[in-house]
């Protein structure tokens, strides 16, 4: 067991990330916001549905069955979504992920896939897995280029407790070696942990994914939205996850793979391979967040923790122009100042806190 002592320079560690690329910023066509942040990712929310009912994500006492989902119409079509994915490309974008709710759910997804994998960026999607060993070719031969696989524990009835529609982790397991087969790697699992719920699930992910080549990540759990019942005392911290995992398996510390990476790298010091965590709640990196997302609806935001979005589907479909469209989000990210995670209390009755965006909405 690590004491104090110990899990202080692994505390330490998970701070060492770089600083914002600079250098990057300063070019003539990557937006720059406020506090010198280049935008680079864009995550892009192709649905509000999913059909799992994660306890912190969307639970069944808010996402029952007679929530009023939108409707088709309100949907970006895929022609709207790659008409601005571009315009974001042109303006310093190097990164699109394809998310959720659950991406795969949306009909003929590989459709977009297909277009948005011809500009010139690292095109990516997060799943829960459910669909994926179905659709992991097609995916694959639409020109995606990897997936992360939400998984938030490896034994099944924890797994079925945490998505509250008692989906088998075996069907999800057999949905990452479907990815794996056909080449949509290095595949990222991520598991978000919420004390009291799945913690006990840590040192047995681990011991499944070491050697796999896959990536294993741990995600503090996040007061996302207004309905995941957040509170403080069910955040396990990230130092306490590495600590754990290390008194079995010794780890060291790894470079990020790029400026603004949230998830801090470490890897198995006896070759096994690497993990991950992203710790939004006790060590905040809005310092160099480099993230813009786009809802399901044509809304752009921010923060993940945002309030209130920008509207561009309004504006395509009243006749605006592309560079009407460049000068929105121009204007929007610079204009950033967002730092919730820097500015986050153990309460959760911030003042506006009410009115955060659910992340499914958004994606994570």
């Amino acid at each position: 067991m690590k004491t104090n002592a110990d899990i202080i320079p692994i505390a330490s560690a998970l701070k060492a990330t770089p600083p914002p690329d600079r250098a990057a910023a300063a070019s003539a066509d990557a937006l720059v916001d406020r506090r010198n942040r280049r935008v680079r990712d864009l995550r892009i929310s192709v649905t509000d549905r999913c059909n799992f009912r994660c306890v912190y994500c969307m639970p069944k006492a808010v996402f029952g069955h007679d929530h009023a989902f939108l409707r088709r119409g309100d949907l970006l079509s895929f022609e709207e979504i790659v008409r601005i994915a571009r315009i974001f490309v042109d303006q310093g974008v190097e990164k699109i992920r394809i998310t959720g709710g659950e991406p795969l759910l949306r009909k003929h997804i590989e459709n977009l896939i297909e277009q948005l994998a011809k500009l010139p960026v690292e095109l990516t999607l997060t799943t829960n897995g459910s669909l994926l060993k179905k659709k992991a070719r097609t995916l694959k031969d639409a020109g995606l280029a990897r997936v992360t696989v939400s998984l938030d524990g490896i034994d099944d009835a924890v797994f079925r407790r945490m998505n509250d529609v008692d989906y088998p982790v075996g069907d999800v397991l057999d949905g990452i070696a479907a990815a794996a087969a056909v080449g949509l790697a290095p595949i990222k699992v991520n598991c978000v942990v919420k004390c009291g719920s799945n913690d006990d699930q840590i040192l047995p992910l681990a011991r499944h994914f070491r050697h796999s080549g896959h990536i294993l990540r741990f995600i503090e759990f996040m007061d996302v939205g207004s309905s995941n019942g957040w509170c403080m005392d069910e955040v396990l911290p990230s130092a306490e996850v590495i600590a754990r995992i290390d008194a079995e398996f010794p780890l060291a510390a790894i470079d990020a793979n790029y400026p603004g990476e949230v998830a801090a790298r470490w890897r198995y010091r006896d070759g096994a391979g690497e993990i991950g965590v992203i710790s939004s709640v006790t060590q905040a990196f809005c310092a160099s967040c480099t993230r813009i997302r786009l809802s399901t609806e044509g809304q752009i935001y921010t923060c993940l923790f945002a309030q209130d979005g920008h509207d561009l589907r309004q504006a395509m479909r009243q006749g605006a122009g592309d560079e009407r469209l460049r000068r929105i989000i121009a204007s929007v990210w610079q204009g950033r100042d967002d730092r919730y995670s820097e500015i986050r209390t153990a309460a959760t009755d911030l003042p506006g806190s009410a009115g955060k965006i659910e992340m499914s909405y958004i994606g994570g």
